[in-house]
């Protein structure tokens, strides 16, 4: 059925216990930025709203809650980089070690030996996020492939449903591009776009069992995370209740935010120290297939332009042009 223990991801989990309340205090700090920011937008519109009737203070009270929450989530959108760079990649290097049998620090020594990981594969920030763009445009590419083949499968009626099958591959996809990245840093790649070529083209050769594996734990993680919005929905009514001028709409905003938190540092990494294991033991022994690679070529420009920047690769250095089209 799936190619991964739950039981040995939640060892995992526990050996790597440091990154997870490190990950823990990022997102629900960004969480908790949400609300006082959104909240603090929300308190100047009604106080601005005070100059009018109570239509004009509702409304202004609205604006002022979506401003503040469109505020934190452009602060947000800058520090991608940072949160991929430290916060995802460092915790897929410490994974990669635990299920090498290496030892690991304790305490916050582990967020500092991830972080050397990290900086001895990709160097800076800006690679890394600049492969990951890439990648993610590459896994779109293979996943169309893979339904491609599906639509000549000899089944009645398959024509109809393709496309919630094609949605919902969509959706589990979604944590492979770190899967991609974890190739590199286990294989001590001093070519990270070449470790990200070989790792692709590995990959596309055993799309479908890697898409069945995404697919159950998609499942497993979008199903967790609803039962956690419901849970989190009476906390969320409360805060918009201290709100002035009771915004409306920010109990489900605020219940979503605080769900994408324990999504993002509890559930996702349960997902992804699974999706390591089938990964690795599906490619075990396996090279690239050139077919695989030729299909790619003709599939996705980003893949040529992968293979191009592992050709201009200098040890310790960068392509001159990492980031553009990422």
């Amino acid at each position: 059925m799936w190619d991964f223990s739950m039981s040995r991801a939640m060892g995992i989990m526990r050996a790597t216990t440091p990154f997870l309340v490190f990950r823990m205090a990022v997102y629900f700090g960004i969480a908790l930025a949400y609300v006082l920011v959104t909240g603090t937008g929300a308190g100047i519109g009604w106080g601005i709203g005070n100059l009018g009737d109570e239509e004009f203070r509702a409304g202004s009270t609205f604006y002022g809650g979506i401003a503040g929450f469109g505020l934190t989530a452009g602060v947000i959108y800058f520090l991608r980089e940072y949160l991929l760079y430290v916060v995802k990649a460092g915790h897929i290097a410490v994974m990669v070690e635990m299920i090498d049998g290496r030892d690991l620090p304790r305490g916050k020594g582990q967020i500092s030996y991830a972080k050397d990981i990290v900086t001895a594969r990709f160097g800076e920030a800006s690679v890394l996020f600049a492969v990951d763009q890439l990648v993610k445009g590459v896994i779109r590419a293979i996943t169309g492939l893979v339904q491609g083949l599906m639509n000549f499968l000899p089944v009645p009626g398959l024509d109809r449903i393709m496309g919630v099958v094609r949605a919902y591959l969509r959706l589990a996809v979604g944590l492979i591009d770190e899967v991609i990245l974890a190739h590199g840093i286990r294989t001590r790649a001093e070519n990270p776009w070449d470790s990200a070529r070989e790792a692709l083209v590995l990959y596309g050769q055993n799309g479908g069992p890697m898409l069945r594996n995404a697919a159950w734990l998609t499942l497993f993680t979008y199903g967790l995370s609803i039962l956690v919005f419901l849970v989190m929905l009476a906390p969320a009514a409360l805060v918009v209740y201290l709100i002035p001028g009771a915004w409306s709409a920010g109990g489900l905003v605020f219940a979503f935010v605080f769900a994408w938190a324990v999504k993002a540092a509890l559930i996702e990494p349960f997902a992804i120290a699974c999706l390591l294991q089938a990964f690795f033991t599906i490619i075990d022994g396996q090279t690239p297939n050139p077919d695989w690679e030729a299909r790619l070529d003709g599939a996705s420009r980003k893949f040529a332009r992968i293979k191009d920047r592992a050709m201009n690769w200098t040890t310790g250095g960068r392509a001159p042009d990492a980031t553009a089209d990422a």
